[in-house]
Formats: C-alpha cells, structure tokens, sequence
C-alpha cells in the first residue's frame, strides 16, 4: 500500500492538458506521472476507447499510479526511464500512433518534500538523490569517489556553478580528511561556506545539487535519446508537450523542436525538397509561462516553461 501524497499541485496542468488537444479515442502518453496531477485531468478528457501510458522511472511513482489507475482498462501503467521508453512503446506497436506525448521534467514536488529521497538541501536526508532508488547509486557513493576534475565538470555543466572549482576542491578536502558529511543539509552547509558571494535569493547549494542530481541520474541524456523517438512515435498531427524548470532542459527542448522543424540541408541548384529534408514537426507558439496567479499558488512554478510542437503528415 502507498500512502496518498500531500496535495500536489500540477505545474501548468490546464495549459499542458489544452495543448495535447486530447482526442476520446486518442493514445497518449504520460512520460512523467509523478503523483498524476497531469493524469488525472488527461483521464477526465479521455473516452472509453482511450488508450493512456502512466510512466515513471520512480518505484513510489509507479505504484502510487497502480493504487489510482490500476483497475482502468485504458490505462497501462509502466516503469521506464526516457531511454528506454521508446523501445517500450514500438514493442507494443505504437510507432507512429501516439496523439500526445506529455514530459514534465525535473524532480517532483513529492520527491522534493520527502527527505529520505535527498533531493532536497532544506530537509535533512541520506545523500541518495536516485530517481529509481530501487538500485544504482548515491548521491553519497558518487561523491566518496568521483575525482576533482569531474566534479568541477560535473557542477559547471549540470549546474552553471560560477564557483565550481571552489567547491569541488572543499568537497575533495573533505573526503580526503574523512569529513564528508553523510546527509543534505550537511553537504550543503559544506557547500554555503565554500561560495564567497552567493546569489541573492537563492541557496548557495542550488545549482550544486541540481548539477548532482541530473548527472547522477542521466537526465539529459535520457531526455535526448526519448526526443530522439519522438518523431518516429507520433502520429500526424499528434502533440509533444513538455514543461521544463531549467534552461538545460528548456534548451535542449527548444533546439530539437527548432531542428526538427526546418527543412534540411539542400545541395545548390537543389528544385523540389525531398521526403528526408521536409520538416517532421511544426511548432505550435510560443514558449508559455506560467500566470502569476498559479505562481502565487503554487511558487514552485516559477521557473516552468511549456513548449508544444506537432507531427506534420
């Protein structure tokens, strides 16, 4: 049995729903259930003839959409990161038949708010910080190991740290003298005393954590490989929706719909474009932010951006 999560609030839940355009008898795919703030309002669009994949590469995820949706014979209810995701679906012979694919990117609001996950700086927890902490390993084991240089990499890559050679070298130090504290708020006291001028309004663990978090569990490249499906999963006219929190995950969104929606290199002189070099998606508007009234609510939407784009035929 799971226990039934604390009110979750849905980032940009009725933007997102309204931007699949849901079909009753459509086949949608929900890459990122979380606690099913998203489903739940897709599951209300959706007819008896529906089909509706509830993703998550997150165990507690997964078996909190088997208490809700267990029993609905629409629903198949899967656990998969990005990567795999694809290949999942082309065996079950869905290639080219999907109408909407929805991404909600990042850590979620749950996972946050339960310190034994490690996610969160705020709340004392064991370092783990795994999306699937079924296996793998920890925040805590990855840092006991990984040398200087990839730290530093690690943090100015995956978190745009300006300080990151400051504290890679405080977190060496400290494991070098046996110091290394085992727990999230302790990292991030090491971390606060290792920045000489923080950001105003912003921890000074942030974008450490962040950076740890995303090369720990590959969310980049996870992402990348499921974009790189896309195209062959869609249906014509079938929506990609993703909301992203950061600008590495926004940026990579933004460029392959951009990619995606050119016609490719031609050769000069070149007359009629050919069926490899047409545009496999088209864009639909712009970037969308969220209102400051769901701001208010819901603070942690700040930072969401939404980006839609379409299967061209």
């Amino acid at each position: 049995m799971v226990n039934a999560p604390r009110e979750h609030e849905a980032v940009m839940r009725d933007d997102a729903i309204a931007a699949l355009t849901p079909r009753a008898d459509g086949v949608y795919v929900d890459a990122t259930f979380g606690r099913g703030g998203h489903a739940a309002a897709l599951v209300d669009a959706l007819g008896e003839g529906a089909r509706l994949w509830l993703v998550d590469r997150d165990p507690q995820a997964v078996a909190w959409a088997r208490q809700c949706y267990g029993d609905d014979p629409r629903c198949r209810i899967v656990q998969s990161d990005f990567a795999a995701l694809g290949g999942a679906l082309r065996a079950a012979e869905l290639a080219g038949r999907i109408s909407g694919i929805l991404l909600d990117l990042g850590v979620s609001s749950p996972q946050l708010d339960q310190p034994e996950r490690g996610f969160s700086f705020m709340r004392d927890g064991p370092l783990d910080m795994r999306m699937d902490n079924s296996g793998g390993e920890t925040a805590g084991e990855w840092l006991e190991r990984v040398d200087g240089a990839t730290l530093v990499r690690v943090l100015r890559e995956y978190g745009e740290e300006r300080y990151a050679r400051r504290i890679a070298a405080a977190i060496v130090a400290a494991r070098d003298a046996a110091a290394l504290p085992p727990t999230t708020t302790g990292l991030a006291r090491l971390i606060a005393e290792a920045v000489p001028r923080p950001e105003p309004g912003r921890h000074p663990a942030t974008r450490s954590f962040q950076a740890i978090r995303i090369h720990l569990n590959d969310e980049l490249g996870s992402l990348g490989q499921l974009l790189d499906d896309v195209c062959d999963l869609l249906a014509p006219g079938g929506r990609l929706v993703v909301i992203s929190f950061h600008s590495l995950e926004d940026r990579r969104v933004k460029r392959f719909i951009t990619r995606n929606s050119q016609v490719g290199d031609l050769p000069p002189g070149a007359g009629k474009v050919p069926p490899e070099k047409r545009p496999s998606l088209r864009r639909i508007g712009r970037a969308q932010r969220p209102g400051d009234t769901e701001v208010q609510h819901n603070p942690r939407a700040r930072s969401a951006t939404l980006r839609v784009a379409e299967r061209l035929p």
